[in-house]
């Protein structure tokens, strides 16, 4: 399943490749794309679980960037 969100408070450049990075290691993920510039994220994810695999995406982006909420 592939899903575009919205960012929101995604403060710098460095932080949203940071976060890519992070996201792309989460298991199941198949890609994920977050811009930046445009403050969106695109990601590929198992079908099967992905409300589980966009809880971890959820974390991970709090842990690089607190004040950036994912617009669901």
């Amino acid at each position: 399943m592939k899903k575009n969100y919205k960012l929101e408070d995604l403060d710098c450049a460095n932080c949203a490749a940071k976060m890519e990075r992070a996201i792309a290691k989460i298991d199941g993920v198949s890609s994920v794309s977050v811009s930046f510039m445009s403050q969106r994220m695109a990601i590929e994810a198992d079908d099967a679980r992905f409300e589980e695999i966009m809880d971890h995406v959820v974390k991970t982006c709090k842990k690089v960037e607190p004040d950036c909420r994912i617009i669901r």
